[in-house]
């Protein structure tokens, strides 16, 4: 029995490089942090993980060398932007798996599938319980509202990219219509660029939100655009920044503290308008 529980144990990775944040986020989560031997350069969710961790990896290249040097038994990634970085270690003989989720719906699978990686199921299944309990509790303030505010979220703005799939999810889920629902479906940031800035002003938002993508969010920036001055959401100041690492990392955080902050500005929206 000891042998059996010994081998159990060793089917499990030990060493684990996260090249993005929401991997990292979920294995402390999960209680699962010291299985992780090097993070993204961009971490900043738990804040001591910046302390604890070695950084290896920007986001669109890595320090292979590095990661080698780590001696990983698995290199966590996301997305095809990262593909080039996964092709190299994959080369190099290490065990690589690349998330790519868009929806809330795979962010969830996500934190699922991490769990069952390093055998930690049961705290998975808890944390996911937690996560769906606080989107339901936001779904339903979200259905209380007396009107749904029609929401632009910016993600970046030379040119005007709208906002992810996830995102536009949780706009939803918070009580908001979203401004640009043909595109929100669309992975690729050019897939969901705004060619014509004045579009914005002809589906008239009532609240904008942005996340510049690692780059601070301007108000003013927006608020003083040509021919914005009539945009419902520039006439009342109802435009605001959520920082990337809370909305723009499609893993925990997002489903927590982005979420949350955007249902705090659609309340107080309708407060505004009660």
């Amino acid at each position: 029995m000891q042998a059996a529980a010994s081998l159990s144990s060793d089917l499990f990775p030990r060493r684990i490089v996260c090249l993005t944040e929401e991997t990292t986020e979920t294995l402390y989560l999960l209680g699962q942090e010291e299985r992780i031997v090097g993070i993204s350069g961009y971490t900043v969710r738990p804040p001591r993980a910046r302390q604890e961790k070695p950084k290896v990896s920007a986001y669109l290249s890595a320090k292979i060398d590095r990661i080698l040097d780590l001696e990983p038994d698995l290199v966590l990634g996301f997305s095809d932007l990262q593909a080039d970085i996964a092709s190299q270690l994959v080369r190099a003989g290490v065990a690589v798996h690349v998330f790519n989720q868009r929806t809330v719906a795979e962010i969830l699978r996500m934190i699922a599938m991490v769990g069952a990686m390093v055998g930690a199921q049961a705290q998975a299944a808890a944390l996911l319980a937690e996560l769906q309990q606080g989107l339901d509790a936001v779904a339903a303030a979200g259905r209380a509202l007396p009107r749904r505010p029609r929401v632009y979220f910016e993600e970046w703005h030379e040119p005007i990219i709208t906002g992810i799939g996830w995102v536009s999810e949780l706009i939803g889920l918070a009580g908001g219509e979203e401004c640009f629902p043909e595109l929100a479906g669309k992975s690729l940031g050019k897939d969901r660029i705004v060619a014509d800035p004045l579009e914005v002003v002809r589906r008239a938002p009532d609240v904008i939100l942005g996340s510049w993508c690692g780059r601070k969010f301007r108000p003013e920036q927006v608020m003083a655009r040509a021919g914005w001055e009539s945009v419902p959401a520039v006439v009342n100041a109802q435009v605001f920044e959520i920082k990337s690492s809370e909305i723009l990392q499609p893993g925990p955080a997002a489903l927590t503290d982005g979420v949350r902050q955007i249902q705090r500005r659609l309340q107080d929206w309708a407060r505004l308008h009660a």
